[in-house]
């Protein structure tokens, strides 16, 4: 897919940018109960499925610097304190350790630090320090709910966002000498040339992956123009896709932890190349486009069924 970066950047930056930027765009999040943000950062934490034995496990202190970082839980139910050397940096219920990296001549340790739970992925925090210097930190998050993916160049850290269809967001940067800083806006473009005979509704884990397909993107922001990106929220819990006896496909999906409150219906008919969405809000209400009673009578079934059922 390609993507704008509206600020200017080396070249080896930009290469780095673009290609983690395209698997976050692409690679839609694991969204079977609940939300993308649960997977971020996990890959070193263990699931937390099983909090009573990862209250258990106790983190080794991290040599740094000539000193070292502690992660200590003074309550058995209390915030962990991360601390360097004795003085606090962060606490939080989870205080994970990730990794030391090398940025330029600096070694950088990166934390993650959050609230728990899945309804928000760990913010990233990032601890140096400068030659001669007292430990520094800098905490990373977009939207108040986490820090985007990390990918660590030579020169520089990067955050990439994963985009929803509509969605345009800042590509962060860190780097010692000149802190946090935005390199790029990253915009969801859908693959360029494709068209409604490439729809292959059997290779999407989520119906939102038919927005890759510009064809559909098309003619959902046609109908959705500036509500795309809540539309697209409105499935991100959900599964695979179901046929209509025409050969429309179809799938609902609700927003992580408001299923019931604010769901979503999609249906997309390759043949008749026309697109169809539903979503039930912040104010209870449905919203659909085109109206319901415009649709085709297999996909307005589908859709009552699916109301029926509760979601």
């Amino acid at each position: 897919m390609t993507r704008s970066l509206l600020a200017a950047a080396c070249a080896s930056a930009a290469i780095l940018l673009a290609a983690i930027g395209a698997n976050a765009q692409t690679t839609a999040p694991a969204v079977s109960g609940q939300p993308a943000a649960a997977d971020q950062g996990a890959t070193d934490q263990g699931s937390g499925s099983d909090q009573a034995g990862a209250d258990e496990e106790k983190q080794a202190p991290i040599p740094f610097e000539g000193g070292q970082f502690t992660i200590a839980q003074q309550e058995q139910y209390g915030e962990k304190v991360l601390a360097y050397d004795g003085k606090q940096l962060d606490s939080n219920y989870d205080v994970f350790f990730e990794k030391i990296v090398k940025v330029g001549d600096v070694n950088v340790a990166l934390f993650d630090v959050g609230d728990g739970g899945n309804q928000c992925g760990p913010a990233s925090l990032i601890a140096w320090k400068p030659q001669g210097g007292e430990i520094q930190t800098t905490t990373v998050e977009q939207d108040e709910c986490g820090a985007p993916p990390v990918a660590i160049s030579e020169s520089a850290i990067y955050y990439v966002p994963y985009l929803l269809p509509g969605d345009s967001k800042p590509a962060l940067q860190w780097s010692p000498t000149t802190g946090l800083t935005t390199s790029g806006e990253l915009t969801y473009t859908p693959e360029p040339g494709t068209g409604w005979k490439d729809v292959d509704p059997s290779k999407y884990d989520n119906i939102i992956d038919a927005f890759h397909n510009e064809a559909v993107y098309k003619a959902g922001q046609a109908l959705l123009g500036n509500d795309m990106p809540d539309m697209a929220t409105s499935l991100l819990v959900g599964g695979g896709t179901e046929k209509t006896a025409s050969g429309a496909f179809y799938a609902t999906g609700c927003v992580p932890h408001d299923c019931g409150g604010n769901d979503g219906f999609m249906a997309v008919d390759p043949a008749k190349q026309k697109v169809y969405f539903a979503r039930r809000g912040d104010n209870g209400e449905p919203q659909a486009w085109p109206p319901v009673k415009d649709w085709p009578a297999d996909i307005k079934k589908a859709y009552d069924d699916a109301q029926g059922s509760g979601n």
